[in-house]
């Protein structure tokens, strides 16, 4: 195989999944591979895995079948937090040649290199995790809009129904001042937004002197990036001092995703989260204290082992309480190796869909709610470049999605806007002030 070979790539998962893919796909290109669109079939197929439901293991036995109907001959690798899980379940998938695990990933192009000579089939190259230390830096290119920047892996937390520890190690980051150097390469890009990510962001730094807030000092400073945005943080890593820098910072939105899970101590405390939901409200309350239009978006799992309907009902009324904008709601799945998994008082599946939709519609009046709040004021819009039917979306600071008509010339820019009113899909439909120049920050 010649260095001419065309490459693609599928994610699967969460923004860091995204991010890594990315970084990898960077350094094949920098070595002479042609990156192509995973439908066209190509010479080497990179799938990336996710696990953190039962949907995403069968999703990446899926890809495998489509990756080989697309092409017969191709070199298939799978990697990622399922590929660390089970490597030798994904080796025996017929058609795939290699599984790298947590470690092994980022030196696919090596074992690629190796493959043009030997023609290898199943082969599994993964650490146990325990061995898994080094943090390796990646982001997102391709939308110049947004990146998603890695500034952490691994988590120490062990919650009951998580395998992620398993499948990522232990917490581990950068220095500030090595990550504040990659920033800089997104610097010099035209991305106007950056999304910071990791597994456990809020524990960037642990073990060492710094800490995440150290992080956000140092990239508020960054002049060449427009906005960061932080992308999910522990309730109980959510300083005053970070809530309280974001209220005033020049470049980091006032938009938070905290992880609650559940609105109720005795569920919290069986999923071994580290808060309790006075935490939780008293974290939202003062974010909206200093930030009054901050977007605070909130994970729950509905159908954890032992949520009876009234603990369940606990959850509804905390939810019902927060100020906040919107919820993403996970039914609970079983993961092997897990506390969570070992418990009889299982929750029916048809319980854990009931619940699952009941918060979602929950969600969406809290999202409605939040956009009639945030109309007839005045914020800044980072259109993204696609063109959906002759109008385009960008997101406000505070992540209202705008809709507008198509405007080339709009692309990667940022807008003055007041929002007049909600559209029948749920955008948003504003006044975009032309003359006005946008701020950083509204």
């Amino acid at each position: 195989m010649k260095h001419s070979s065309t490459i693609s790539f599928y994610t699967l998962g969460c923004k860091l999944n995204f991010s890594e893919t990315s970084g990898i796909a960077r350094l094949f290109e920098e070595n002479g591979y042609a990156r192509v669109d995973f439908k066209e079939g190509a010479d080497i197929v990179v799938i990336n895995t996710c696990s953190v439901t039962e949907q995403a293991d069968k999703k990446c036995r899926q890809i495998v079948k489509q990756a080989r109907n697309l092409s017969a001959n191709s070199f298939i690798a799978v990697i990622g937090c399922y590929a660390q899980l089970k490597p030798n379940e994904i080796a025996a998938i017929e058609g795939v040649n290699i599984v790298l695990g947590a470690q092994e990933k980022f030196n696919l192009l090596e074992h690629v290199q190796a493959w043009e000579t030997e023609h290898y089939t199943n082969k599994v190259v993964a650490s146990e995790i325990k061995y898994v230390k080094e943090f390796v830096p990646s982001y997102s290119l391709g939308d110049r809009t947004r990146s998603f920047l890695k500034v952490q892996d691994g988590c120490d937390y062990f919650c009951s129904f998580c395998t992620i520890p398993l499948a990522r190690g232990r917490s581990r980051s950068n220095t500030v001042a090595e990550t504040m150097k990659t920033a800089r390469e997104l610097e010099a890009t035209q991305v106007k937004e950056v999304v910071l990510t990791g597994v456990n962001i809020g524990d960037f730094g642990k073990g060492t002197e710094e800490s995440f807030f150290d992080l956000v000092q140092e990239l508020d400073a960054l002049e060449g990036i427009d906005r960061f945005r932080i992308s999910s943080i522990e309730p109980n890593l959510l300083s005053n001092d970070i809530i309280d820098f974001v209220a005033h910072s020049k470049r980091f939105a006032p938009h938070f995703h905290i992880p609650l899970q559940s609105g109720s101590n005795e569920m919290l405390r069986a999923m071994r989260r580290r808060y309790h939901r006075e935490l939780y409200a008293d974290r939202v309350a003062r974010i909206k204290g200093h930030m009054p239009n901050a977007c605070i978006g909130v994970d729950v799992i509905v159908g954890y082992p032992g949520e009876t309907e009234e603990l369940f009902q606990e959850t509804v009324a905390f939810l019902k309480g927060l100020d906040v904008a919107y919820l993403h709601v996970f039914s609970y799945s079983e993961r092997n190796n897990t506390v969570a998994v070992r418990r009889t008082d299982t929750i029916p599946m048809e319980i854990r869909r009931q619940r699952s939709k009941f918060l979602q519609q929950l969600s969406e009046k809290k999202k409605r709610f939040f956009y009639e709040t945030q109309l007839n004021k005045e914020f800044t819009v980072l259109f993204e470049a696609q063109e959906q039917n002759g109008e385009m979306y960008g997101f406000t600071e505070n992540y209202l999605k705008i809709k507008s008509a198509y405007n080339p010339d709009w692309i990667n820019e940022l807008k003055t806007v007041i929002p007049t009113h909600i559209n029948a899909d749920g955008t948003v439909h504003a006044e975009i002030l032309v003359d006005k120049l946008a701020p950083l920050m509204a």
